[in-house]
């Protein structure tokens, strides 16, 4: 590991000489996260977090900078790692070590054994509270350092696929702490999910294969709110656009709402552009991959990289290359090319950015607001998974409108009389 020798903050970090860079690009995201400024400030002035240890375990960005430097602000100890092996901004894990003394342990493009060696290393810390994308962190806390575990008052989790793992967790009865499954707050998944999801996996496709998408056959394989967000932007630009789902509700909703709706092996026969979002494993797998036309693209837009059986595909292949960066090319045996992008990893993040910094706004918001939550009611909280408390889902909510310059109505008192009574009717 490296040591910055000016602050010895303890890090592995790619170069800190990348810092600068990291640094500006990291203002430019604040400049778009008007509500996590706010809760910045009554951070600063209310200290509510002082002595407070937390280990975060996220994709390590601009707007996730911004999150950390608002917790330390409040009074926190903060340790970042990233939550996945591709998605971290090099300069800005730089930045937050030089700039801000922010112990932080993360490389994009690290090797599975580096990844979970960062993951221990946030460990080390002795976290009061834990903050997952993916529930990695806490399950390994569990498993190989459960000792620690004494030390914990809560945690949140930010993804669908970690909330999925806790609540897993809950159900056998081995979660020992309480967590707020962030994602499940609205201003979270309806937005991040939806809106963050379908543009960035799109910027994360472009960016990989320069294609156009106008014309072409894109299949979207699940059809929860980052599956909805994917289709809606590729229809946008032009794609056709299918949708493959397990789910009678959500694929009758994705026929009303106009999409061709098939199986997976239906859609393996025709598309051109495949991107899986179901937080499940191999949902493209062998039998998929026998009927793929040539030069069909492989993307994965769920948290972790098994969504797609990349094993079977490197079974079937003759010779593999990496064709573009982010592209990689499976030639098969009957002369067949099919390409996977970002190592099935998340592309958005593997080849862009990630979501704009104005839509995880919210979602950060709701993290540092129910790390405060916790903070305050640990006590009362059982071993479970949690939602965001509505008042505080609510307030982020108002706070973006405000920061807009929006203004809404309020009910009269008839209305609210009204809508709690059953006495009057027509």
């Amino acid at each position: 590991m490296s040591t910055n020798a000016q602050a010895t903050v303890s890090c592995d970090v790619k170069d800190l000489a990348l810092a600068d860079l990291g640094k500006r690009r990291t203002e430019w995201a604040f400049q778009s996260m008007p509500v996590l400024q706010t809760i910045r400030k009554e951070f600063i002035k209310g200290q509510p977090l002082a002595g407070v240890r937390i280990a975060a375990c996220l994709h390590v960005t601009t707007e996730t900078a911004n999150l950390m430097i608002t917790l330390r602000d409040g009074g926190a100890s903060v340790v970042l790692c990233a939550s996945n092996p591709l998605s971290t901004q090099d300069d800005v894990a730089s930045s937050l070590v030089k700039d801000h003394g922010i112990p932080t342990f993360a490389i994009k493009g690290e090797d599975n054994d580096t990844y979970y060696r960062h993951i221990s290393a946030a460990m080390d810390h002795q976290p009061n509270i834990t903050m997952d994308d993916g529930c990695d962190l806490v399950s390994l806390l569990h498993q190989n350092r459960d000792h620690l575990v004494k030390n914990v008052i809560g945690g949140t989790e930010e993804t669908t696929t970690g909330v999925i793992r806790l609540r897993a967790m809950a159900k056998d009865g081995v979660l020992r702490y309480p967590v707020i499954a962030i994602n499940d707050a609205a201003t979270k998944h309806l937005f991040d999910n939806r809106y963050g999801t379908g543009q960035s996996t799109i910027d994360g496709i472009l960016r990989a294969t320069n294609y156009l998408l106008a014309g072409m056959s894109f299949v979207v394989a699940g059809y929860g709110w980052c599956g909805r967000g994917v289709a809606m932007r590729a229809r946008g630009l032009g794609a056709n656009v299918i949708v493959a789902e397990v789910d009678p509700v959500r694929a009758l909703e994705a026929v009303m709402d106009g999409y061709r709706v098939m199986s997976m092996s239906q859609a393996a026969e025709i598309g051109d552009i495949f991107v899986t979002v179901t937080g499940d494993k191999s949902v493209i797998r062998r039998e998929h991959f026998d009927k793929l036309r040539n030069g069909a693209i492989l993307a994965n837009s769920g948290h972790f990289n098994v969504e797609i059986d990349l094993n079977a595909l490197a079974a079937m292949a003759s010779s593999r290359r990496m064709i573009r960066e982010f592209v990689e090319e499976y030639a098969l045996r009957d002369g067949r090319r099919i390409y996977v992008l970002g190592d099935g990893r998340l592309i958005n993040l593997a080849a862009a950015e990630g979501h704009p910094a104005s839509v995880m706004d919210m979602s950060f918001a709701n993290q540092a607001l129910s790390v405060d939550y916790i903070v305050k009611n640990h006590a009362s909280l059982e071993n479970n998974v949690y939602p965001v408390p509505l008042d505080l889902d609510q307030r982020v909510a108002r706070m973006k409108l405000e920061s807009m310059g929006i203004r809404i109505d309020k009910l009269t008192p008839e209305q609210e009389k009204y809508l709690s009574s059953w006495s009057e009717g027509t």
